[in-house]
């Protein structure tokens, strides 16, 4: 089994295997890994108790939602607000992500939107939170490499 926060090889294997068929049984995951079922079993508890599988959201499109456009907004924040920021950012639905970086900026907020007025309204409230100073909103052209873990799956896997 991994440390609190690492996987092994194995649990590699497993996860990758997952994320090629995210519906597979128990036994076929033990079955295809030549595991016992109850190995398997007991680590995909252990995974999921540790939060290393994502919830299942992660993988509904937005734009299948209706929300085409994606988009980044760099947030400088005054510091002693930065919680506060947090949570108010946290109660817009259309703010799916936020990272706090290192910078010149603060936060990094993944946000979509319907079209470009809806874009602008998402802006405007972000920007109208106490404590949050200054954004700049970069629109997501193109995806050019998709949100992805499997090359480190494989890399980690084949470590024996």
């Amino acid at each position: 089994m991994p440390t609190h926060d690492r996987l092994d090889a194995t649990d590699a294997r497993l996860v990758a295997a997952l994320t090629e068929t995210p519906r597979a049984t128990v036994l076929a995951l033990a079955d295809r890994l030549k595991l016992s079922r109850n190995t398997v079993q007991a680590r995909l508890t252990r995974l999921e108790g540790a939060g290393v599988l994502d919830s299942f959201e992660r993988r509904v499109v937005p734009r299948t939602l209706g929300y085409p456009l994606t988009a980044f907004v760099t947030t400088q924040v005054t510091q002693r607000f930065l919680d506060e920021v947090g949570a108010a950012l946290a109660d817009i639905p259309e703010v799916l992500q936020v990272h706090g970086i290192s910078g010149p900026t603060d936060l990094l907020v993944h946000i979509v939107a319907v079209d470009d007025t809806d874009l602008y309204r998402i802006a405007g409230q972000i920007l109208a939170i106490p404590g949050v100073e200054r954004t700049n909103t970069a629109l997501v052209m193109r995806e050019l490499v998709p949100y992805r873990i499997t090359p480190l799956l494989a890399r980690l896997a084949s470590v024996r």
